[in-house]
């Protein structure tokens, strides 16, 4: 009896249903307002990834201008977002208005919830393109995501916003397509990359990093914003990709202050990321430089996945208590690009035996112990990366 509970009525197949398309759908699902229960997006979160698109999850608690932000910077061709009954003609018409500031007024968005039947006219009229209420099929919404992916535009109109045309040109140079001649080409001051094994949490600590440098380039001019790329794995099945590593960053407090972008990849193949490092290099706000200090974030990195550090110019490795004696990590070749360690985690079990044996192994390599989730010796790691 019990097994028969928790066995769903019926499995949604796992499919790819959009490679006949121009490019695969990039869809941002967040919660607006305080809707704190999440189990129905991440359904459909992995309904969509299961249909071969590539779906950035952002979270709880979202504000208009968090979604907004998040999905100009991610390019996005469609936001879906969700919410709790009466709050929808608030909320609404601010994500409408944000995206029109950020330059992305084109952007289809998609609204569902428990919405009473009587306001969905006037959500259509504020500019929503679909609205789902309860008893909606997941098929209705993968194809609804479907219908609203049209082929990529080299420029967003006459004058675009120029973060919004950055991350267009990201999305070009990452399909190996012909980016603007205008793009201007640079390479940040600094270029950090964070790798480190499945679980070792990287995407908090860059999170945490990005905050921190946020919060000195506050009263730094020299520092400048900071861009963050975060590298996730695709669907060797359906070719679609769950992209949560958004979930970590406080965009509500935060805001524009940090561009950050996910991909999806196969394996180790960065063969996008020289284009996408000048890029980000090379943009510009009103004259200046956009942004200095870029951290690529890998997919989770096993034993022999190193080739992350022939593009960046310096390799912090992240690795947490009960990892392996330092005979079983001597061997693994991710510890021979590392220039800096991250001992992560150091409030777990093992973190004394895992810093000894670093120790053998490290050399005049520094050696940084941090808490990611409580900011533990983040100010600390940020000195070491960017001196």
């Amino acid at each position: 009896m019990t097994t028969a509970l928790h066995t769903p009525t019926s499995e949604f197949e796992k499919k790819d249903r959009c490679a006949d398309l121009d490019h695969r759908p990039r869809v941002l699902l967040g919660k607006m307002g305080l809707d704190g229960h999440d189990r129905g997006a991440k359904v459909i979160a992995r309904a969509l990834r299961d249909s071969g698109v590539h779906v950035i999850y952002s979270g709880l608690w979202q504000t208009p201008l968090s979604l907004a932000i998040g999905a100009r910077d991610e390019d996005c061709d469609v936001v879906a977002a969700s919410m709790m009954s009466n709050s929808h003609m608030v909320l609404g018409p601010r994500l409408m208005d944000a995206l029109r500031d950020l330059g992305r007024p084109d952007l289809a968005v998609h609204m569902g919830g428990i919405l009473p039947q009587e306001d969905i006219p006037s959500l259509i009229e504020m500019g929503v393109k679909r609205v789902f209420t309860t008893g909606v099929g997941l098929m209705d919404i993968v194809e609804a995501s479907r219908s609203e992916t049209k082929p990529y535009a080299q420029t967003l109109g006459d004058n675009p916003h120029p973060v919004a045309q950055l991350a267009r040109d990201i999305s070009l140079a990452h399909l190996e397509r012909p980016v603007r001649d205008s793009a201007r080409r640079r390479r940040p001051k600094r270029v950090i990359g964070v790798t480190g094994s499945p679980g070792a949490g990287k995407s908090t600590l860059v999170a945490q990093l990005a905050a921190e440098h946020t919060r000195r380039s506050s009263d730094d001019d020299s520092l400048g914003r900071v861009a963050v790329i975060a590298f996730d794995p695709k669907s060797p099945i359906t070719g679609g990709a769950l992209l949560g590593d958004r979930l970590r960053v406080d965009f509500n407090n935060l805001g524009e202050s940090v561009f950050y972008r996910s991909l999806a990849i196969s394996g180790e193949d960065y063969h996008s990321i020289g284009d996408i490092i000048e890029l980000i290099g090379g943009c510009e706000v009103e004259g200046q430089r956009a942004f200095d200090t870029l951290f690529v974030e890998t997919v989770g990195a096993g034993q022999n996945e190193t080739k992350i550090r022939e593009h960046v110019d310096f390799t912090a490795v992240v690795l947490t208590p009960g990892m392996g004696d330092a005979v079983q990590m001597d061997k693994a070749g991710i510890l021979e690009i590392a220039d800096v360690f991250v001992c992560n985690k150091a409030d777990h079990p093992g973190e004394n035996e895992l810093v000894r044996d670093l120790r053998d192994i490290a050399g005049k390599r520094p050696i940084v112990e941090t808490v990611a989730t409580r900011g533990q010796g983040i100010p600390e790691l940020l000195d070491t990366l960017i001196g």
